[in-house]
């Protein structure tokens, strides 16, 4: 799998046996620098893999674009080390004619953990970031057997994690027919999720009116967030949601789901859209 996979040499222990010399199979953590218009904006440690998607999608969140149709390019920078090597790890998203810039508030210097997609900013006032898109009126409607399905059939699409189970995934399926439009896996549960909403605006499929963002993680502010920007309604995790996310799901009308397993779910806001 290139760049997504390697291999390395370990030690195998089992108690009341004699150790085992092996390879094991690691997903990779790079970082990424995303630059706008050529200058710096944010490095962010991710698993190489569909980076323009990650790149529109971490846009689209921070509400620097409104869609796909902003940007007019995403390409790795060349000559991105001192031999004039491309290490593929600096990207530079060119934005359309008129769309403005990044504000410079928005900028950040440092390395965004794989685990934190809001990591930098100063207040929760400054993550609350206003959507373009209203999902209150969403005429989305679940069953519970509905819900119930759709971690297994994430996982199953999980192809990287089988080999190395370290990545999180983010699909996004459609309300009314069930059907998986998109998945994505990386380190970074957020990093997932930009993927899975770049490939959606790359695809001009803004607002994602009537889908679910189903994640194999926690349910964080941070992914509340980035599915509210893109006009989800509904988002469905397998582990726990925090306070926050709790609270941000309910002032913007989003259904939220957690701890999905089996046959079993806990609704923590919009349960009007799950029905028997």
């Amino acid at each position: 799998m290139g760049r997504i996979t390697v291999r390395r040499r370990v030690v195998r222990h089992e108690v009341g046996a004699p150790a085992v010399r092996a390879e094991d199979t690691l997903v990779v953590e790079e970082p990424l620098d995303i630059r706008v218009n050529g200058k710096p904006l944010t490095v962010t440690m991710r698993t190489p893999g569909n980076d323009v998607e990650l790149a529109i999608g971490f846009l689209l969140a921070e509400g620097i674009i409104a869609s796909g149709e902003d940007v007019f390019s995403g390409e790795f920078c060349p000559g991105a080390t001192d031999g004039g090597l491309n290490t593929y790890n600096v990207l530079n998203v060119t934005l359309a004619p008129g769309v403005a810039a990044p504000a410079p508030g928005l900028i950040r210097n440092f390395i965004t953990a794989s685990s934190c997609g809001v990591c930098g900013k100063s207040s929760i006032d400054a993550v609350r970031t206003a959507s373009r898109f209203a999902v209150a009126d969403d005429p989305l409607r679940l069953t519970p057997d509905t819900v119930a399905r759709l971690p297994a059939r994430l996982r199953a699409e999980q192809t990287v994690f089988d080999r190395t189970g370290g990545l999180h995934a983010a699909g996004l399926v459609d309300g009314s027919t069930g059907r998986l439009l998109a998945v994505r896996e990386d380190v970074g549960r957020h990093n997932a999720v930009d993927k899975v909403i770049g490939w959606a605006a790359s695809n001009r499929g803004l607002p994602l009116s009537g889908t679910v963002l189903v994640v194999s993680s926690r349910a964080s502010f941070e992914l509340v967030q980035k599915a509210s920007m893109a006009g989800i309604p509904a988002l469905v995790a397998v582990s726990a949601p925090s306070s926050l996310a709790v609270e941000l799901a309910g002032d913007m009308g989003m259904t939220l789901i957690g701890f999905v397993r089996d046959s079993s779910m806990v609704v923590y806001s919009g349960a009007h859209r799950v029905t028997a």
